[in-house]
């Protein structure tokens, strides 16, 4: 049995996604939800895809940095860009995810980004929630 670490807790209220609201159990977190525009809405809010993207981004840099201190390399500039797309299917009336994780670095060859960032989608609990339920796509940019 494992141990937990943590749990985070976070309520949404009111229309959701549709201007709602979303907190933290501690208020650390306090963000309006809206429909962006590029679907219609009104803007002027966070959404779900949003939100999720970037608790993803930030757990995988994590796990990025784990991965190359096993492997004793050494990281300069580092960041991670997630895309969370959100598809529809009219037909089927049906919603459904898709994942980019871009891992952008510097000061290591295209090899050893490219591991490293498959080292992370191993350990990343973000990539082990999704593994199998979404499609994710991994790349890598050295600089």
């Amino acid at each position: 049995m494992s141990e937990i670490t943590y749990t985070a807790v976070a309520t949404s209220t009111a229309e959701g996604r549709n201007g709602g609201r979303a907190t933290s159990d501690d208020g650390m977190l306090d963000v309006n939800l809206a429909v962006p525009k590029a679907l219609g809405g009104a803007g002027g809010g966070t959404n779900p895809e949003q939100l999720f993207a970037a608790g993803w981004a930030s757990c995988f840099i994590g796990a990025v940095r784990r991965v190359a201190s096993v492997k004793k390399v050494p990281l300069n500039d580092l960041a991670v860009v997630a895309e969370v797309t959100l598809h529809h299917d009219t037909d089927a009336n049906d919603f459904r995810l898709s994942a980019v994780l871009h891992l952008e670095a510097s000061g290591i060859d295209q090899a050893t980004a490219d591991e490293l960032v498959n080292g992370a989608h191993q350990l990343c609990p973000y990539s082990k929630a999704t593994r199998g339920n979404i499609e994710v796509t991994l790349d890598a940019t050295v600089a």
